[in-house]
Parts: structure tokens; sequence; C-alpha cells
């Protein structure tokens, strides 16, 4: 019995050991809470692409309920700021929708100057659209230098700018299988940046996850 005790202990221990090691070493993106919050970040990320385009139908088709789908567009770049809210406050949020805002507005000039033949405004418009893009990865950036890297943000905004054109100059020639083709590589390319965000913010608030 007194051979056995020691030994006992000397299991507890490495079992211990183990358990601790495996607490340290997990991930923050394995848990529930993480599958749950990138879910959520999908979800309001797809409305943006889905919305977007709403919008796009409606401002160059000339539909009924353009205001309706603007105002729900909008709507969404509130809720992407709220979201990220609890990890980077209120400010941060703001900061983020009026961004996004921004996004939403400029892109709109661009399509009814483009709608309209006005070169020189779509122009003007175009290279707002696109300093905007790089504001909010210069904001990701600041916010989460070490899992937000600035040159890949910059290059996934101008990509979502890119593909979000691509859609609307589509659907302007009245080419609608190009518009599909576009609308799927705009939303293929979200959930990437999605992905990217929620991970991210894990990595950065892993006691949160």
């Amino acid at each position: 019995m007194k051979k056995v005790f020691p030994l006992l202990v000397s299991v507890a221990i490495v079992l211990l050991s183990i358990s601790a090691c495996k607490k340290e070493t997990a991930s923050p993106t394995d848990g529930a809470k993480y599958k749950a919050t990138s879910s959520a970040f999908r979800v309001l990320w797809s409305d943006h692409v889905s919305w977007t385009r709403s919008v796009i139908v409606n401002i160059v088709d000339g539909a009924p309920g353009t205001t309706e789908a603007v105002n729900r567009l909008l709507q969404n770049q509130v809720d992407i700021g709220n979201a990220i809210k609890p990890y980077y406050g209120d400010a941060a949020g703001n900061a983020l929708t009026d961004l996004l805002h921004n996004h939403i507005v400029v892109a709109a000039d661009i399509l009814t100057a483009a709608k309209n033949g006005n070169t020189a405004a779509m122009n003007t418009a175009s290279a707002a659209w696109y300093a905007n893009g790089d504001s909010i990865a210069v904001f990701l950036n600041t916010a989460n230098p070490d899992n937000f890297p600035l040159v890949s943000w910059k290059s996934m905004m101008k990509m979502h700018l890119d593909y979000t054109l691509e859609e609307a100059t589509a659907r302007l020639n009245h080419d609608y299988a190009a518009d599909v083709v576009a609308y799927d590589k705009v939303y293929a390319e979200m959930m990437i940046m999605s992905d990217m965000l929620s991970e991210g913010i894990a990595k950065q608030f892993p006691a949160q996850f």
C-alpha cells in the first residue's frame, strides 16, 4: 500500500499537467462561443452583400422600393458596428459604422453617375470609394495589428470593391449572366473576410472565447 500511494500521486500529477497543457494550447477558435460568433458575423456580412445587390438592382433597373432597400442596407452597417463593440468599445463600433455608411453612400453615387452617363462624377465617386476601402483596412489594422495585417486588408477591401463594381457594371450592361457570376464572387470573398474578422478577434481576445 505504501508503494502504491506514491505511484497514484505521480499519476495524478501527470494527468493534471496534461490537462493544464491542453488548456494552455487550446485554440480560441475551437469552442462553441467562437462558432456562434463566427456564424453571427457571417449572417451580418451575408446581409451586407445581399442588400447591396438589392440596391444595385433597384437603382440600375429603376425598381420600386429603392429607399427601403437603401435604409435596410444602412441598418446593416449599424449592426456590423454594434457587433464589434463587445471587443473594441462603443466608439470603435460607431467609427466602423460611419466608415461603412460612407462605403454605401458613395457606392450609390457611383451607380447613379454611371446610370446617368456622368463619367466625371463617377470617377470622382470611385476614387472616394477606394479611399474609403483603404480607411476601413487602416481602422481594422489599428484595432488589431497582430491579426489584421494592413496589406492583407487593403487587398481584401480592394477585391471586394472590384467585384462589387463588376457586379454593378454587368447589371448596367444588361449582362445578367455576368451579373450573377460577379455576385457569387462578391459573396464568396465576403465570407473569407468575415472569417478573417472573427478569427482575428478570437485570437486577440481568447479569454472571451
